[in-house]
């Protein structure tokens, strides 16, 4: 039976540890409460179940790394609301029409992409090829549920926070280029895998 490395097993606590203050911390006086709990909820529950799965399957570094990006980028989103986070520095240097902040937000959803290929492959349920494609395929499932999660929502408030979570910023075409974000970022992960995967796959 092979054990975590301490590296393995502090890393991630460590980092689950300093979230947990952030999170703390961003729920303080948010933009808006409602928008707040609405965008909270999502990061709670994968949270939990990383928490929940912690003792009996541990990712590697990488994978928390990744996947600890979106968590504290989408709490800051939930804070300030996506449209008004304090980004407008890199709106103006680029010449955005938008605040794309909520842009790599969902790109990086994407990441979460790498710790599915690794789950695949180190239980071996497949090979490293069909772990890449179900891996992406996932994240645009993922995302295109959110999609329509946002949707409802939207409609169902119909008001000043429907409006905010939907995040839209009056682009017609928005869920789309989420989606295509997500997916990019999903992409992005798994060249990062390939790179690596030779190192985990000895590991496992």
């Amino acid at each position: 039976m092979r054990y975590p490395s301490t590296h393995q097993t502090i890393y991630p606590q460590l980092l689950g540890g300093i979230f947990v203050l952030f999170f703390i911390w961003m729920a303080i006086a948010p933009v808006s409460r409602d928008v707040w709990l609405a965008e909270a909820i999502p990061v709670m529950l994968v949270f939990a179940a990383l928490t929940a799965g912690f003792r009996s399957f541990r990712f590697s570094s990488t994978a928390y790394t990744l996947m600890a990006v979106w968590l504290f980028w989408h709490t800051v989103g939930g804070h300030y609301t996506f449209a008004h986070v304090p980004f407008g520095w890199v709106t103006d240097h680029f010449g955005f029409q938008r605040n794309n902040f909520d842009r790599i937000g969902h790109f990086s959803v994407g990441f979460y992409a790498y710790a599915m290929a690794e789950w695949l492959l180190r239980k071996r349920y497949c090979g490293p090829v069909l772990a890449t494609i179900f891996s992406i395929l996932l994240i645009m499932s993922v995302a295109a549920g959110y999609e329509i999660v946002e949707w409802w929502y939207a409609v169902a408030d119909g008001g000043d926070a429907g409006i905010e979570f939907l995040g839209s910023q009056g682009d017609i075409w928005d869920a789309q280029k989420d989606m295509l974000a997500d997916t990019l970022g999903a992409i992005t992960a798994m060249l990062l895998f390939w790179i690596v995967r030779p190192h985990l796959h000895r590991q496992a």
